[in-house]
């Protein structure tokens, strides 16, 4: 009863009587139940093989991974041929730059709209917005119509927001802590396979081509894929009814209001203040892609060449994910422990690959690669591709590094889903804050020297910021008590009952689990 008192002390605000009083628009009304249909939780087995039931963490993880797949996924391979696949960068740029400024104002606050309107629909209007920003590219294409493509791009913006929240607090929330960096690193891989099949879609329609813009056939493409992720979305289930293979549901607010979500971010701030520790990473997470896409990949290669590259590079997330997700969730050693030695890896890998990147910064200029000058982009066929096209992979497996071990880090803060969506929140603000900044830059042509020398000192300096938190907030196991706390369930609501051995489903009703837990 101890717990359950302070529970209810420590809750933000007390339920509504009723759904139209506030209630999430996903969850509403009081007497929702903690478990779906019974099909929800039946496990279905394929040979040898056993599909973990629909409203399983897997599962539901699944739909989020092929979901940000199809949209941005596909937004990736097209940004990551320079340019969006244009032939001049500067309209793009400022796109870009008007996506990002838009995603860093609401990125910060997008876990409170994320925990007011429920997952679900959060992530499916996010994914909306990279359809019509690629719609914006193709009748660019056509018509030079700036005005649409800059509005698709302050619009994708918020979309974004609300997406990389939603996906972020699935992430984080729905594994089990001993688990965690798998299902990053699965959520990761999946992501990034749909850059890589999005990256093979220009490089076959651009193959014999090795200058001008992509053609529409490629935006087309991308249209139909991306129209088929926002819809999937739709598959999520409410977050109340999903169940971890012990019993246990994930820690939320049953009865979120405005109030309650917007009081909440600033009460996380408050109790967990030392996230702003964490800021100069999340802040460098993006910068570095403009110099990537547009840096190098645009400023050096011909057409088919960058989309080779692309492909690359996204293949190359795919290793970096499964190499640091899987590493971190080593059992033989403790969590603290993994924390202190990845800071330290992520350290010295940046100083090496970003040392061997400023070798190569060296022999160009953004004057000596201009197009319009003259220049002709290097063809893969040309003689010194291999060196610069192994860098562009080590850059793609560096990014997915970064971002797996961010991901993991807040993960390992907190399992309570409500303020791990704030902590998303912060993470994709300030993250598109950083990346907003830099498209700019890049857009008033600043020298590739200093887009160099500004990634390799944030992601390097951004490391030592957040060393103390690293070395000293994160704990073997959060006790389930300290999850509750920001939030209005009790101990008998989410923990583990002991009735799932994760292989036969769940084969009980709410009633039985309800008397196992009392």
């Amino acid at each position: 009863m101890a717990i359950e008192d302070e529970k209810h002390a420590t809750a933000t605000e007390k339920a509504p009587d009723s759904p139209s009083e506030g209630h999430s628009i996903e969850e509403a009304g009081a007497h929702t139940p903690l478990e779906g249909a019974s099909w929800m939780y039946k496990s279905i087995k394929l040979g040898p093989f056993t599909v973990p039931w629909f409203a399983s963490p897997p599962t539901q993880l699944a739909f989020v991974a092929f979901v940000c797949f199809l949209c941005p996924g596909m937004y990736n391979a097209v940004n990551g041929l320079g340019a969006g696949g244009q032939l001049k960068a500067d309209d793009v740029d400022n796109a870009t730059v008007a996506t990002y400024a838009t995603f860093a104002g609401v990125g910060f606050f997008s876990g409170s709209i994320a925990n007011r309107i429920g997952l679900k629909l959060t992530l499916s209007f996010g994914g909306f917005g990279y359809f019509l920003y690629i719609a914006s590219i193709l009748s660019y294409n056509h018509n030079g119509n700036v005005g649409f493509l800059i509005f698709a791009g302050a619009l994708l913006g918020l979309c974004a927001g609300l997406l990389w929240t939603a996906q972020g607090a699935i992430m984080m929330s729905y594994p089990p802590e001993e688990s965690k960096g798998k299902y990053i690193s699965w959520f990761w891989m999946i992501f990034n396979l749909g850059a890589v099949i999005g990256s093979l879609i220009p490089l076959g329609e651009n193959i014999h081509k090795d200058a001008g813009k992509v053609s529409d056939g490629t935006y087309i493409a991308f249209l139909v894929l991306m129209c088929l992720g926002f819809v999937l979305a739709w598959g999520l289930v409410d977050s109340r009814k999903v169940r971890r293979a012990d019993g246990s549901h994930i820690v939320v607010m049953k009865h979120p209001t405005w109030k309650s979500e917007i009081f909440g971010l600033f009460e996380v701030l408050k109790t967990d203040s030392y996230i702003i520790l964490l800021f100069p990473m999340f802040f460098a997470s993006n910068w570095f892609y403009t110099y990537h896409f547009n840096g190098i990949n645009l400023a050096k290669f011909d057409t088919r060449t960058r989309a080779l590259n692309n492909t690359l590079y996204y293949l190359c997330q795919i290793f970096g994910s499964y190499g640091f997700g899987y590493a971190l969730d080593v059992k033989s050693v403790s969590r603290t422990m993994k924390a202190k030695v990845l800071c330290i890896v992520l350290f010295v890998i940046t100083m090496s690959l970003w040392g061997g990147g400023y070798a190569y910064q060296k022999g160009y200029t953004r004057a000596s690669t201009d197009k319009e000058k003259g220049f002709k982009g290097m063809d893969w066929e040309d003689s010194g591709y291999v060196g610069p096209m192994f860098l562009y992979m080590f850059y793609g497996a560096y990014d997915a590094a970064w971002q797996t071990s961010v991901y993991w880090l807040m993960g390992a803060l907190t399992n309570n889903g409500r303020k791990l969506a704030n902590f998303a929140g912060f993470y994709k603000g300030i993250q598109s804050a950083g990346a907003a900044i830099t498209w700019r830059l890049d857009a008033l042509k600043i020298p590739y020297m200093n887009e160099f020398a500004s990634c390799w000192g944030l992601l390097a300096g951004s490391l030592l910021v957040a060393a103390p938190v690293i070395f000293t907030k994160v704990r073997d196991t959060v006790p389930l008590e300290d999850d509750l706390k920001f939030s209005d369930e009790t101990v008998q609501e989410v923990a583990a009952t002991k009735d799932l051995d994760g292989t036969e489903g769940i084969g009980k009703s709410p009633e039985v689990v309800r008397d196992a837990k009392a």
